[in-house]
């Protein structure tokens, strides 16, 4: 995010760690952590008053807890749920100008496919926000 912060404002929902050396860049006002989510759903609106008219959405999948999306490269507990992520992304569809989407850091592996097709899921359904009127 350091590199996208040089080019465009940012605003993150869902973090849950970061490191020492992220902390003097982070811009705290537009980071909504996921302990602070799950106390204050108003927080979502609020994040959400903080994005340009043009956004683009990066999902790095381990937003999730790994109860349900446990094939990332960092899985760390305390994650928001599914349909949480995915109301608050359609509202941010229906109120912004979404130019474009990635869902990155799926990690996939032999014995457990759900987190596979929660991915391609996640994919058919910001499109269809976006697209199905």
């Amino acid at each position: 995010m350091a590199r996208a912060r040089e080019f465009a404002p940012i605003v993150q929902v869902g973090i849950r760690s970061m490191s020492a050396e992220e902390l003097p860049f982070a811009e705290n006002d537009r980071i909504f952590y996921s302990h602070q989510l799950f106390y204050d759903k108003q927080l979502y609106r609020k994040a959400i008053g903080k994005l340009t008219e043009n956004v683009y959405i990066t999902i790095d999948l381990d937003v999730f807890d790994p109860s349900i999306m446990p094939s990332t490269g960092t899985p760390e507990p305390g994650g928001p749920e599914y349909f949480e992520i995915m109301h608050f992304l359609r509202d941010v569809i229906k109120e912004r100008n979404v130019v474009g989407f990635d869902v990155v850091e799926l990690c996939p592996t032999l014995t457990n496919k759900a987190p596979d097709f929660i991915a391609a899921k996640i994919i058919y359904q910001l499109l269809s926000y976006k697209f199905a009127t």
